[in-house]
């Protein structure tokens, strides 16, 4: 291999697309770096304080596309305080002045201000694919710059055909020729705007009406968690003039009458989410949908209805027959007997998001009726109900028993049994990620009284490729025995509420070697967990412990040791009151992770750095 050219060893790197795999490349040797350095045009940075933009630059000169994460994972549960950081503003100003070939950003759990997107709005002359997943602080105003300034010019090549001088301008897959005398440029527009579960600050501006007149490149357009109203008019003009847009997904004020307008302006949707769903299904509106429907045979993927009323679910009926992807995460409109209907109709899913009034009779149809189902996500519809309206254990056995294929679950139940994770484990030993959610999160087994250890150590002794456990209910040490011992490919881990000493903690970390992210709240795992096996914590993204037995000055001792490591300690309750002084204090909550730059510089009063 050391006698290739160069060019023959990108080319080949090109064929290799995991992050993983792209750095163990770039270890073999400083040809192999060099080579992987200048071909990789894509990167992966989990933690955004890990590393400086700057420094990001200058390894990959090359860069295109982006995808950043700032707060901590448990940020989803509101555990981390909301002005705790995670800010994109540096990054923007350092890519805008070190790469400005950059195409594609995708942000999640940051905070992004308006001039944070009016700079990448106007910075990135190539830039074409915007995804903000979970990010907060900016306003339509910010979506305004982006949709008015987002602009890319197409590349262009001069060639001669038939003795005339032909310019070819590529743009994506489509190959538009023009004869021309000197060499022009095409400038396109932005392609992707993905908004998900954001918080923005609506101020009832018209965004959508900044898109160019000229804009016709959009491929994708999210903008469901948007609350406020939209400019249904300019809306309606942007999807008539945009004839490659294939995934779009729209908050509850577009209205159902405006609904058949789109669908019949974009017949070749493959990704559509709605939002408002309630009509009378006697109404000419819901005629005219029904028509439009019927017609749009590209849909592949079916998600929203974020106010619905179940007597106009048979409208999407037609759809159902060949959809792949299905997500009512947020339909609590809709009852469980109306869920088994809709479901009946859906024979080739793969994925699934649904609330769990479904109830086990009606997971038990999904398992009858989807046998191609890899990824299934029930979510509480109410965390405080109790009865027939929730899933138990059964739900979950009948469709590890009649999905073979399935290889990712998300489960919130009430309550859940040793033999059913036992059943579980032997249906579905391809398991890849498994996240079991008991809204009791200390039940034991409600049959035998136990603890569900034995259930979870089916799980991780089974699945023998398991990247991602979350584990719940009345749990001893022997659990998390199970899971050092059998977990070899485990990744992350998410502990609540489990465990009886140190010991526990001290399992996973001696026996889980791929181990990168380890989340704990609630755990009696105290100083002897934390300082037993430091050197372990170099090999890993992150570790999260709130709520547990942890004290200062176990904590400033880590520190002292690993300075290579970022130890903060997030006090946010008790800042007149507590002090670095006193190390026998216990501490709330603790955030290590590993970092090239040392502690960053925006941490409030309340993160104390050690």
């Amino acid at each position: 291999m050391n006698y290739f050219p160069e060019e023959v060893l990108e080319h080949i790197f090109d064929f290799v697309t995991s992050n993983q795999d792209r750095n163990a490349i770039s270890l073999v040797c400083k040809t192999w770096f060099k080579v992987e350095r200048e071909s990789r045009s894509r990167v992966f940075v989990g933690n955004c304080y890990a590393v400086n933009p700057d420094t990001l630059i200058k390894r990959f000169p090359r860069l295109r596309a982006l995808t950043l994460k700032g707060k901590p994972h448990f940020a989803d549960f509101n555990l981390v305080p909301h002005d705790w950081g995670g800010f994109v503003y540096p990054w923007i100003d350092a890519l805008s002045k070190g790469c400005p070939a950059l195409e594609e950003l995708r942000l999640k759990r940051m905070v992004v201000s308006d001039d944070c997107l009016e700079l990448l709005s106007k910075s990135f002359p190539n830039f074409k694919s915007l995804v903000l997943d979970s990010c907060e602080g900016f306003s339509t105003d910010g979506l305004a710059a982006i949709a008015a300034n987002c602009r890319f010019a197409c590349s262009s090549i001069k060639w001669i055909y038939a003795s005339q001088e032909v310019m070819v301008l590529w743009k994506d897959e489509d190959l538009f020729v023009h004869f021309a005398d000197e060499e022009k440029r095409e400038i396109g527009h932005l392609r992707e705007l993905d908004l998900q579960e954001n918080e923005i600050d609506d101020r009832k501006g018209h965004w959508l009406s900044c898109f160019p007149e000229t804009c016709t490149s959009l491929v994708s357009l999210n903008f469901a968690c948007l609350k406020g109203e939209v400019n249904l008019a300019s809306l309606e003009r942007l999807i008539a003039r945009s004839p490659n847009l294939r995934n779009l997904k729209l908050n509850r004020a577009v209205p159902f009458e405006t609904l058949h307008k789109i669908l019949t302006k974009a017949p070749q949707l493959v990704d559509l989410g709605t939002g408002s769903f309630v009509h009378d299904p006697n109404s000419e509106a819901y005629n005219k949908l029904k028509n439009a429907i019927s017609k749009c045979g590209s849909i592949r993927s079916l998600s929203g209805f974020l106010e619905v009323a179940s007597r106009c679910l048979p409208v999407v009926y037609p759809l159902c027959s060949n959809l792949r992807t299905l997500n009512l995460s947020y339909a609590t409109g809709i009852s469980g007997s109306d869920l088994t209907k809709m479901i009946r109709h859906c024979r080739k899913l793969r994925r699934l998001w649904i609330l769990d009034c479904i109830g086990d009779k009606g997971l038990a149809v999904v398992a009858s009726t989807c046998k191609e189902l890899e990824e299934l996500r029930v979510f509480p519809s109410d965390p405080y109900a109790a009865g027939n309206a929730t899933v138990t254990e059964e739900g979950l056995v009948a469709i590890s028993g009649g999905c073979p294929k399935l290889h990712s679950v998300l489960y919130f139940c009430h309550q859940m049994t040793n033999a059913g994770l036992i059943s579980v484990a032997k249906n579905c030993p391809n398991f890849t990620r498994f996240r079991l959610c008991i809204l009791d999160p200390i039940k034991a087994d409600p049959t035998t009284g136990q603890p569900l250890d034995e259930g979870f150590g089916a799980i991780v002794q089974s699945c023998k490729h398991l990247r991602r456990l979350s584990i719940s209910g009345l749990l001893t040490d022997k659990v998390f025995l199970y899971i050092g011992m059998y977990a070899e490919q485990l990744e992350m881990l998410s502990v609540a509420f489990a465990g009886e000493s140190d010991k526990a903690m001290i399992y996973v970390l001696n026996g889980c070697k791929k181990l990168r992210k380890l989340e704990i709240r609630d755990c009696p795992f105290g100083n002897s967990a934390l300082l037993t096996d430091i050197g372990k914590y170099e090999t890993m993204r992150s570790l999260w412990m709130s709520s547990c037995e942890v004290t200062l000055g176990a904590c400033k001792l880590l520190a002292k040791k690993m300075p290579r490591l970022n130890v903060e300690i997030i006090n946010e309750y008790e800042q007149g009151e507590a002090s670095l002084d006193d190390d026998r204090q216990r501490v709330e909550k603790m955030y290590l992770y590993r970092s090239l730059v040392g502690p960053r510089k925006d941490a409030p009063d309340f993160v104390w750095t050690l």
